[in-house]
């Protein structure tokens, strides 16, 4: 069996693959990636350099506007299952460079979709994101939840749930949106809080801490993500939609205490409320839940334990 993962070089696309070669050696996954300098190039060769260790693994460097060398790919290994994560991430940076986030998010989903149809692929799996829901309050949001999204980011992630959904009807395609909320852990990405609060804290760094620290965020452990979409099946010619969340959100200041406890904290400035930014993500997992009948979430505590651990033993140095 043959198995599509776009953005392997990216956090969660990274682990995905690592856990799949790990839970199945009968599968072959070929991964592709633009590896652009959102984030540290550094990192994501890494993280190639790893997946390349497996001999099932095989990697393209390949941007999804590239129809030609996509569709190559496409027909030549004849994929069962696509697992698409590759997206140009981060909130903040849609409000200064939109036209990435229509390229990547937009035009390249697109060719996902079509190439998908074209080569009649069994199974099509994406990365959506809890920026859908905006600034709502219903809490826990649930995937029934109106999307009113606030800033550029979210509104792409709404932009391709609604291609799924069409494609799904008029192509009897079997697809499925992942709504993920705000994903940490091992591999992480180096423009996100937790990370952040690691990183300064090790290279004496000041932190940053936004709205005052009065956000609270749905925290989700990368390994806890991996293992849910494993288990997870499309339902045959439908478009489904399942928040991945650990459902248990936590005030940034109550997080900051936590990780006092693994490490000294680092010098923190208090600030406002950023453009784009919504001050609650707080998702339901009664969905995914029972169609996985995964059940072993990971408390906070463990899994920024695991993740600080993660950062002394490789990426302490020369991020």
């Amino acid at each position: 069996m043959n198995i599509l993962i776009t953005g392997v070089a990216g956090f969660i696309g990274f682990n995905f693959a690592s856990n799949l070669l790990k839970a199945n050696k009968n599968i072959k996954i070929v991964g592709i990636d633009i590896i652009n300098s959102y984030y540290s190039v550094k990192l994501k060769k890494k993280r190639i350099n790893s997946l390349n260790k497996n001999k099932n693994f095989k990697f393209f460097k390949i941007d999804l506007k590239n129809k030609k060398g996509l569709e190559i790919i496409f027909k030549k290994y004849k994929f069962s299952k696509v697992y698409n994560f590759a997206a140009q991430a981060g909130v903040r940076y849609s409000i200064k460079h939109p036209s990435k986030y229509q390229e990547s998010n937009i035009e390249g989903f697109f060719n996902i979709l079509e190439f998908s149809r074209l080569y009649k692929v069994q199974e099509l799996f994406y990365a959506s994101s809890s920026s859908v829901y905006g600034e709502s309050k219903n809490f826990p949001l649930q995937e029934t939840e109106k999307t009113e999204p606030k800033n550029f980011y979210g509104l792409t992630k709404k932009i391709n749930e609604q291609m799924a959904e069409n494609y799904s009807k008029n192509y009897k395609m079997s697809i499925t949106g992942l709504r993920f909320f705000t994903v940490y852990g091992e591999w992480g990405r180096p423009d996100m809080s937790i990370f952040k609060i690691i990183d300064c804290s090790f290279r004496k760094k000041i932190f940053y801490l936004n709205n005052f620290g009065n956000h609270d965020r749905d925290f989700t452990y990368i390994k806890d993500v991996t293992n849910s979409i494993l288990k997870l099946k499309c339902k045959k010619e439908m478009h489904q939609i399942y928040n991945v969340c650990s459902n248990k959100p936590i005030n940034l200041k109550k997080l900051l205490i936590i990780i006092s406890k693994f490490i000294a904290l680092p010098k923190i400035i208090k600030r406002p409320m950023q453009k784009a930014d919504v001050k609650k993500t707080h998702g339901s997992n009664l969905k995914i839940l029972k169609n996985t009948n995964f059940k072993k979430y990971t408390n906070l505590k463990t899994g920024l334990g695991n993740t600080i651990n993660w950062y002394k033993n490789y990426f302490k140095i020369n991020i």
